[in-house]
């Protein structure tokens, strides 16, 4: 099999100005400890017995599994944010969820939509929460910002540990 199935994962977010809104975005990115990686936005899917850690160094130019809510703006003096929320099943043998949601407004109004959302996708599937886990951010732009929340996924070795 050439492609593992993540055994871990991890939230993270950032924020940033930058000079365009793509530089925004890219300081948003290393903000959050993931920039120099190439993402690969997937579904919003945890598998099954997935484990929560805190967020690990990865590998420079790793092709990592990322699902991510993001927004940039130049409209001075906006808020934005960005939220990302787990939702775990009961059954351990049954896949987790993932929501992300970006939007203009403050962090604890898109952290609130967000936990929603995966709540209502939970119930879609039939499935019972054990736990629901969220992120976010927000910024106020100054005149080009960003903001990024993900959740990502890793197959984590042992020797990776290094807690």
């Amino acid at each position: 099999m050439i492609i593992k199935t993540p055994t871990h994962y991890f939230m993270v977010s950032g924020d940033s100005e930058g000079f365009t809104l793509l530089n925004a975005f890219d300081g948003a990115l290393l903000r959050a400890g993931i920039g120099d990686t190439n993402l690969v936005k997937m579904s919003s899917i945890v598998p099954p017995r997935c484990q929560l850690i805190s967020p690990v160094p990865l590998p420079a130019g790793a092709l990592v599994p990322t699902a991510y809510a993001s927004i940039t703006s130049d409209v001075p003096g906006e808020i934005i944010a960005s939220a990302v929320a787990v939702a775990l099943p009961e059954k351990p043998d049954y896949p987790g969820l993932i929501m992300e949601y970006s939007a203009r407004g403050p962090k604890a109004e898109i952290e609130e939509t967000v936990r929603q959302m995966a709540i209502e996708g939970m119930k879609l599937r039939g499935r019972v929460i054990k736990d629901l886990t969220s992120i976010a951010v927000e910024h106020r732009v100054k005149k080009v910002g960003a903001t990024l929340a993900a959740v990502v996924l890793w197959e984590r070795e042992e020797e990776e540990y290094f807690e």
